[in-house]
């Protein structure tokens, strides 16, 4: 807890068995007070790995739903346990699992209700190891969605976000698509009922076991972001 807020880690997982580990024992437990993973039907033994840590609370989907379901079967266990604070922290250790503390922390003792950890912030993305075209394609596409939002962010697409239980409960995320561009999806959602997004520096590292969902993928997720940015904007006019 931090200034009376509890706090649950969400950890959206997929075949992450090689990195669960070092995730969960980077985890400030001392302030966190529930541990989520949703095994979005691995193929590899990270189901088996997440029991062999005694995570408080493993979920196992029985089909692939991806990404965008995994976060909905989070948040809302989450919720049902009346978690305060909600940081959704990805397994594949591309994210320092340290800044959880300094994440909910502003949550707790500020009017900030968003926290979003940047890869981009910093200006290390590169250097740190971040595959160039997803660079490039991250801002860029930042880029024209703070232009269109009339928005300042480093980045919209990182994996490492803090929630007050509050947004959570405001919006209507299990509506949002099951894929990748749930992301941003939520974000919108967001700024819809007029929350803003704060944002700290992350660090990003990029190895082998690193999630990613390559050049096609990306391109295709990239035209869908462009899609709802756009009739967002018609909407609000």
């Amino acid at each position: 807890m931090i200034n009376g807020k509890s706090i649950g880690v969400v950890l959206p997982a997929y075949n992450c068995s090689k990195t669960l580990y070092s995730v969960y024992k980077e985890i400030p437990h001392s302030i966190v007070g529930e541990i989520i993973l949703v095994d979005d039907c691995s193929s590899d033994k990270t189901f088996y790995m997440a029991q062999q840590l005694n995570m408080q609370h493993i979920i196992k989907h029985d089909l692939n739903l991806g990404y965008g379901a995994n976060q909905k079967t989070c948040y809302n266990k989450a919720l049902e346990l009346g978690v305060d604070i909600v940081v959704m922290l990805h397994p594949d250790y591309q994210y320092r699992p340290s800044l959880i503390y300094n994440m909910a922390e502003i949550i707790a003792n500020t009017s900030n209700k968003i926290v979003f950890a940047s890869r981009i912030k910093d200006g290390n993305a590169l250097s740190n190891g971040m595959p160039l075209y997803k660079y490039i394609a991250n801002v860029v596409l930042t880029k024209f969605q703070n232009c269109v939002l009339n928005k300042n962010l480093s980045e919209y697409h990182t994996g490492y976000r803090a929630y007050s239980r509050e947004v959570l409960q405001q919006i209507d995320y299990n509506s949002n698509a099951n894929g990748f561009i749930f992301d941003n999806q939520i974000i919108l959602q967001f700024f819809e009922k007029g929350y803003e997004i704060f944002e700290i520096a992350c660090p990003a590292k990029y190895n082998n076991d690193s999630s990613s969902i390559g050049i096609l993928r990306s391109s295709i997720y990239g035209m869908k972001i462009i899609y709802y940015t756009v009739m967002y904007k018609f909407k609000r006019k």
